[in-house]
């Protein structure tokens, strides 16, 4: 068989063939995979962009379970970067080591041969690595999270004997997402668009909106008398007295008396805030003061029994010697 044979072949083998694998998906890989995707669809402005990255999970027998992923570097003619990738998976055993090398991911509506040459590369850091395909193009129903309603399909790798020759193919896995109660969260937040956030952020983007759509009409308005000024746009007497009694209720901010009594406001407003810290700094002296003077009564009254003792001390001594003098 012939290699241009072989690659007309379909790499995927028919649904009847059942593959034994227990695959399980948590969310965490799923989000990282959508915002590859999405990110990489504003950088370079195209639909399908190549989206190439590796899957990290666990592997017990058959049972496999992916739990994160990261992205992966590609040389010219789609060679994956081996520095970067070792790099990556490096950096992320030091802080998951029970994660390992689990296969990998890109974006396609289904394996062709190009994928099997991808799949070369990534056999070198395991034997069996999965491939797990984002479909954007496959319709989404359904509210339950399961493989079914996911435009996803994973892929277990596998030996075909076709002729007495042998090619590499893929066998279609089924799987289910795992999902814990912070991830269960998590998700449910993301998916309604961080509707579940402050307070702050909520009344912020109302504003944003009120402010926009006081911007647009204020746009309208003064194209509408742009027009009439240049006599392009007929004349609406009504609208004009409209926008007029509009101007004229706006807070006159170049008025003289308007500025003047803004000024005086602001200077007591300075003036409040500058006496606010004058009282502060007097409290802190004030009680600089009394421990000073704490302290310097203790240490008199310490003093005050030695000056005694002393004073007691010389006026006995002083009698002594009268008294032998007379």
């Amino acid at each position: 068989m012939s290699s241009m044979d072989t690659d007309d072949l379909p790499v995927v083998l028919p649904s009847s063939t059942v593959s034994g694998l227990s695959l399980s998906i948590h969310p965490l890989p799923i989000l990282n995979i959508s915002e590859h995707l999405t990110r990489l669809r504003l950088q370079k402005n195209t639909n399908l962009p190549f989206v190439l990255g590796a899957l990290l999970g666990t592997q017990n027998g058959r049972e496999v379970e992916i739990v994160n992923t990261f992205e992966v570097a590609v040389e010219e003619g789609e060679k994956v970067d081996h520095g970067s990738l070792n790099s990556r998976k490096d950096q992320y055993k030091q802080v998951f080591p029970s994660l390992e090398f689990i296969g990998w991911y890109t974006v396609a509506t289904q394996p062709t041969s190009r994928h099997i040459a991808l799949h070369e590369q990534f056999t070198a850091y395991s034997s069996t690595p999965l491939l797990l395909l984002l479909q954007p193009s496959s319709s989404v129903g359904g509210s339950d999270l399961s493989s079914q309603h996911l435009p996803l399909k994973a892929y277990e790798p596998t030996i075909e004997i076709r002729d007495r020759h042998s090619r590499s193919v893929f066998i279609e896995a089924p799987f289910t997402v795992e999902t814990g109660e912070a991830e269960r969260i998590a998700v449910d937040w993301t998916a309604r668009g961080g509707e579940g956030g402050t307070s702050l952020e909520s009344h912020l983007h109302t504003q944003r909106a009120a402010v926009k759509m006081l911007h647009d009409r204020i746009v309208v308005l003064v194209g509408y008398v742009k027009s009439v000024i240049a006599g392009t746009a007929s004349k609406d007497p009504a609208a004009l007295r409209s926008l007029t009694a509009l101007i004229a209720s706006l807070p006159a901010s170049d008025n003289k008396g308007f500025r003047e009594e803004f000024d005086t406001e602001y200077e007591d407003v300075q003036l409040t805030a500058y006496l606010s810290t004058l009282t502060n700094t007097t409290n802190i002296l004030n009680d600089l003061v009394d421990k000073h003077l704490i302290m310097s009564s203790s240490g008199r009254e310490d003093r005050t029994p030695m000056l005694s003792g002393r004073r007691r001390g010389g006026q006995s001594r002083g009698l002594g010697d009268w008294d032998r003098m007379h």
